[in-house]
């Protein structure tokens, strides 16, 4: 597979599900602030802001609706939902031979929902309603590709960029919330925070599968324990991480070049400490220091993908 069809696909997949994520923290975020509580919305749209990267010149203006519009609408923002379209589109338009006619639709669709000239009053009307219909297209173009296209390498680079995305978001996310809200003394959790660790779990959309597993008794050990080390949920970081490996492995399976050492290595300390760590050893270590590592891992995952994968001398590939 040429390299720009790897990286377009790779990045599509990437852009789209990080297109997911702030749509899932920011309705979370605005339906937390209906609650009058102790903490206050300057807060939670900090910890929003700092769960999406800091985006560049946006912060706390006191305005709660200027602020959901701008990271839907506004296409200066890297993290907002529009920007993060139209990038996964013209991603996906540069390797339209690759995916199938039903994929570009699906896409395309949804691109154009999001500049439609009804969009913004549409968002207006009824935000909740508006921003699940984008997640549903988006869930939708995920479906469409699981079952349209042949499961090779392109699609093996497609799930690439989806894990490896998902894993670093959702890293991100409980390293906010464990110095916020996770690290409190169990004494000093109390109404509030009940709420607050609801709005983790549905940031990651694992409410009802947490309940399932521990019942509705919100800890936030057993929180901070399902999403890093359960390997049944399709959000838990170990679920993303074997995902990873797995696309590695048949990416090498289908054809494609034997992945380099660093690359299996970096993905094999990864996936092993999320495999063979407890959760008893992680909070009596330091979660925080943890989760860090987790994103570092990532970081270098992504790094030694580009170097191998997309930016690779002519040397380096004859010499395979």
């Amino acid at each position: 597979m040429l390299s720009r069809v790897a990286d377009s696909l790779y990045w599509m997949s990437r852009y789209l599900e990080r297109a997911e994520n702030t749509i899932r923290q920011l309705d979370v975020t605005m339906s937390l602030l209906l609650d009058t509580s102790e903490t206050t919305a300057e807060m939670r749209w900090d910890r929003l802001l700092i769960s999406l990267g800091n985006p560049t010149n946006v912060t706390w203006n006191g305005d709660a609706e200027a602020m959901a519009r701008m990271l839907v609408f506004d296409g200066t923002v890297p993290a907002s939902v529009t920007t993060c379209i139209n990038a996964a589109r013209e991603n996906a338009r540069q390797v339209r031979e690759e995916i199938s006619t039903e994929q570009w639709q699906r896409l395309n669709r949804l691109y154009h929902q999001m500049h439609s000239p009804h969009a913004q009053a549409q968002f207006g009307a009824n935000m909740n309603d508006f921003l699940a219909s984008v997640v549903d297209g988006i869930h939708l173009f995920k479906g469409v590709s699981d079952t349209t296209m042949i499961h090779g390498e392109g699609w093996q680079f497609i799930r690439l960029g989806r894990y490896l995305e998902r894993a670093y978001a959702t890293a991100t996310l409980l390293e906010v919330y464990q110095e916020r809200l996770l690290d409190l003394p169990e004494r000093e959790h109390s109404g509030y925070q009940y709420l607050e660790l609801v709005g983790l779990l549905r940031c990651c959309t694992s409410f009802e599968a947490y309940c399932q597993v521990y019942t509705a008794d919100l800890s936030p050990d057993k929180i901070l324990e399902f999403l890093l080390l359960n390997r049944d949920f399709p959000h838990a970081l170990r679920y993303s991480i074997d995902g990873v490996r797995q696309s590695l492995d048949a990416i090498q399976r289908t054809g494609g070049r034997r992945p380099p050492e660093e690359l299996l290595a970096s993905a094999g300390k990864l996936h092993a400490m999320l495999r063979y760590t407890t959760i008893d050893e992680i909070l009596e270590g330091n979660p925080g220091a943890f989760l860090h590592t987790i994103r570092e891992h990532c970081q270098d995952i992504h790094d030694l993908l580009y170097r191998y994968y997309v930016q690779y001398s002519i040397q380096s590939a004859l010499a395979v």
